[in-house]
């Protein structure tokens, strides 16, 4: 005689908690991604053994130092070239970008340059430094003449500290 068994009811799969979880998480890893854009400046450090008596004379290593007062744009090896002092409306850009040309008519094999700013100094300012050293528009330009290339080559790093005046 056959044993009969009882039939048991089908389980089934209860995914609702599951779905709810997945519905409120993804929401809020996606509200809390950070969506930013990476922007990468390239730098060539000197060989070792470059550069000689007669290549020092020949470069120019330069330095646009941000101070609260003014703008101190200088040779690494030469010293202080010029101090463009503040304007009441704050930086004097123009200033900077009439500065940075002639230098680049008188070393236009240079491509490099350093932004040296202090801890306290805006963003906002240390871009339009930047911008002012990179490129420039030339003389009697039209509004569809391209800005001529200055120093696109820009590393920054932190300003020395400068000697309280007395």
């Amino acid at each position: 005689m056959p044993i009969r068994r009882p039939r048991k009811p089908v389980a089934h799969l209860e995914v609702t908690a599951f779905i709810n979880v997945i519905v409120v998480l993804v929401p809020f890893l996606l509200s809390t991604a950070v969506f930013s854009r990476l922007a990468v400046l390239e730098l060539s450090l000197p060989a070792k053994n470059s550069g000689g008596p007669e290549q020092v004379e020949k470069t120019l290593k330069l330095e646009i130092v941000i101070r609260p007062d003014a703008l101190e744009i200088g040779d690494r090896i030469g010293g202080l070239k010029q101090r463009i002092p503040n304007t009441p409306a704050g930086y004097d850009l123009a200033e900077l970008s009439k500065v940075m040309q002639e230098l680049k008519a008188q070393f236009p094999d240079t491509k490099a340059a350093s932004v040296l700013a202090q801890p306290n100094t805006a963003y906002d300012v240390l871009v339009q430094v930047m911008d002012a050293v990179r490129e420039a528009k030339p003389a009697n330009a039209g509004p569809k003449t391209p800005n001529i290339e200055l120093f696109p080559d820009i590393s920054i790093g932190d300003a020395p500290i400068s000697a309280p005046k007395k």
